[in-house]
C-alpha cells in the first residue's frame, strides 16, 4: 500500500498536517509505504490552461516540483489531501496543485489514473459550525470520482483553535486512526457520514 500526503498549509504545524501525520503515522505502523508533500515549501506554478497535456502529451508540459508529486499520485493507492479554510476555501497552494492535477484527465475527461484509489480530504476551519464551508468538499470529490477514486474520505476540524492543537480534539485523532484502517482494508465500506 502505498499512501502519499499533499499537505496545503503553509504552516508547518498546522491542524490539517497534524491530521494528515496522524492518518500517515497510524498507516505506517500497518505496513504502508508513505510519502509526504509540503507544497509551501515547493517552486511550481498553477496550471497554465495550454492544453498540451490533451494535445501532445499524456502529463503536464511544466517541469517543476510538482512533476513528481504528480507521478506519486499516479503510483500511489491512496491519496491524502489536506487544507486549512482560506476565505471558505482550500489555500491557495493546495488550489495550484489541484488544478494540476487537470493533466491526469484524459482528452475525453476520462481519468489516466488507475480505477479504485482512495483519497483523503481533510478541511481544518478556525468557525466552529460545520454547517458553513460543507460545500468545499462535494466539489473536489466530484473530480475525484472522475479520476476512479473508489473511497473518498473526509475529516473535518473546526473551532477557533491555535495552530497544532489537534491533541486537544481526542475525536478527531480516533476518526483519523479509522481512516488510516479503512485505507490499509480497502474492502471495508466508508462510513455513510464519511467522518
Amino acid at each position: 500500500m502505498k499512501i502519499v500526503a499533499i499537505l496545503g498549509s503553509p504552516r508547518s504545524k498546522s491542524n490539517s498536517t497534524a491530521l494528515a501525520r496522524k492518518i500517515v503515522e497510524r498507516a505506517g505502523t500497518l505496513g504502508a509505504e508513505t510519502q509526504e508533500f509540503a507544497l509551501n515549501k515547493l517552486q511550481f506554478k498553477g496550471c497554465q490552461a495550454c492544453e498540451t497535456c490533451k494535445t501532445k502529451l499524456d502529463h503536464c508540459v511544466l517541469r517543476d516540483d510538482l512533476t513528481p508529486i504528480l507521478e506519486a499520485v499516479k503510483e500511489a493507492d491512496a491519496i491524502i489531501m489536506a487544507s486549512p479554510n482560506y476565505f471558505g476555501e482550500v489555500s491557495g497552494q493546495f488550489k495550484s496543485f489541484f488544478d494540476r492535477t487537470y493533466s491526469l484527465l484524459n482528452p475525453d475527461f476520462s481519468s489516466r489514473l488507475k480505477p479504485g484509489k482512495s483519497s483523503v480530504f481533510i478541511f481544518a476551519q478556525g468557525q466552529p459550525n460545520l454547517n458553513l464551508y460543507a460545500d468545499v468538499h462535494p466539489r473536489y470529490e466530484i473530480w475525484l470520482n472522475r479520476y476512479g477514486f473508489a473511497h473518498n474520505y473526509l475529516l473535518r476540524m473546526n473551532g477557533p483553535r491555535p495552530a497544532d492543537s489537534v491533541a486537544q480534539r481526542p475525536d478527531l485523532i480516533t476518526q483519523a486512526e479509522e481512516i488510516a484502517n479503512n485505507l490499509m482494508s480497502p474492502s471495508i465500506e466508508p462510513r455513510a457520514d464519511k467522518f
